[in-house]
């Protein structure tokens, strides 16, 4: 498969030797719509297996070579919809990232019993045709009853290393299990930076996973980005555009109705349309400062990503290629800082007017705060 790629700043991810564009890909949506644990995961509007292909090509042809996945997204139709694109080009020059954690079979024990894992990273290698991984995260940290399956999961890690399975570990930064979202009160959910740290030292990862963007909570992000440069591990950044949050691509005057499977419909920054109000008129403002046009605010926000720390890469989700050709086309040169920083301000004021909601504006429906 032939690349007219564009020159992409090149990112090292840390200690674990593996370089990267700047810009990557994120292949969650292509994996449609999907329910786990009871909850919708996946995404309604993804759900077009050529409007995927294309997407992948078209960002191989503009230069990404870094493409993450998970055994969950779509549970297992993403990993097969990017197996197709592997299987065109040199294996050499293609990154894969997978993970595992929220997707088990029945004779599993848990997500992370040692013998589970191995039989989600043999699928996981089967729906990519490939014989290894660049990178393999734990895609959460529940490791249940006492902490019972840590240990033995950070193991078979190492295992899958020393077997030439995977090149690198990856963990997630702090965040929280999917349905303690939903099931646990906050005063019982724990302090997640606490708990990260555990997990990392149990752990040891190369590559840590990390939301952030310009609708993320002020001075929360820098502690990790902190963290990654003292430990020298690699950052892969996810929902650098909020997942259209930043785009605007969510209209309050015509609210989407999400199908089954589509993990939005639980959230309310998607659905409640004084949240989508405030993040309208925060973006108005950003257009002013950044330009009219929405590649506009595409380049800051990456950017905006990109200089949090210089060994981390940007992953960005699509579900059609015209989306991907935005993205990747968007990035340019690197923003003056004072425009990054005011950037920054506008959205902060945003956030901080959806954090005075309280109880409407909530990572799920049901009140479990974000």
């Amino acid at each position: 498969m032939t690349s007219s790629s564009l020159p992409l700043v090149q990112r090292s991810l840390g200690r674990c030797g593996i370089t990267v564009p700047a810009l990557g890909i994120g292949c969650w949506a292509i994996g449609g719509p999907a329910d786990n644990l009871g909850l919708p995961m996946g995404w309604s509007t993804g759900g077009c297996e050529s409007a995927a292909i294309a997407g992948l090509e078209t960002a191989w042809s503009l230069g990404a070579r870094l493409f993450d996945t998970a055994d969950v997204y779509g549970l297992g139709r993403s990993e097969r919809l990017l197996g197709r694109l592997a299987a065109q080009v040199p294996r050499r020059d293609i990154v894969l990232v997978s993970k595992v954690g929220y997707l088990t079979d029945d004779a599993a024990e848990h997500a992370f019993a040692p013998d589970h894992m191995r039989r989600r990273l043999e699928q996981t290698l089967t729906h990519l045709g490939t014989d290894h991984l660049d990178i393999y995260f734990l895609h959460n940290a529940n490791f249940g009853p006492d902490d019972r399956w840590l240990e033995p999961a950070a193991e078979a890690m190492r295992a899958f290393q020393r077997e030439g399975l995977i090149t690198a570990i990856g963990m997630r930064g702090p965040h929280r299990f999917a349905r303690d979202r939903i099931d646990a009160a906050p005063s019982r959910r724990g302090d997640k930076i606490t708990r990260f740290q555990e997990v990392f030292a149990a752990v040891e990862p190369q590559v840590l996973a990390v939301r952030d963007n310009l609708l993320s909570p002020p001075g929360r992000a820098e502690g990790i980005f902190a963290f990654a440069e003292r430990h020298r591990v690699g950052v892969l950044i996810n929902k650098p555009l909020g997942q259209g949050l930043l785009t605007g691509a969510y209209d309050a005057a015509a609210l989407r109705a999400f199908g089954p499977g589509d993990h939005r419909a639980r959230k309310a920054w998607f659905t409640d349309p004084g949240a989508l109000t405030l993040i309208a008129d925060g973006l108005q403002e950003l257009h002013a400062l950044v330009g009219p046009h929405r590649q506009d605010v595409i380049r800051i926000a990456l950017w905006a990503c990109l200089e949090r720390y210089a060994h981390a890469a940007v992953l960005v989700g699509f579900t059609t290629a015209e989306q991907v050709r935005q993205n990747l086309t968007a990035l340019g040169e690197p923003p003056h800082p004072d425009v990054i920083a005011q950037a920054r301000a506008i959205m902060g004021r945003v956030q901080e007017k959806l954090d005075a909601r309280g109880e409407v504006f909530t990572d799920e429906k049901t009140g479990a705060a974000r």
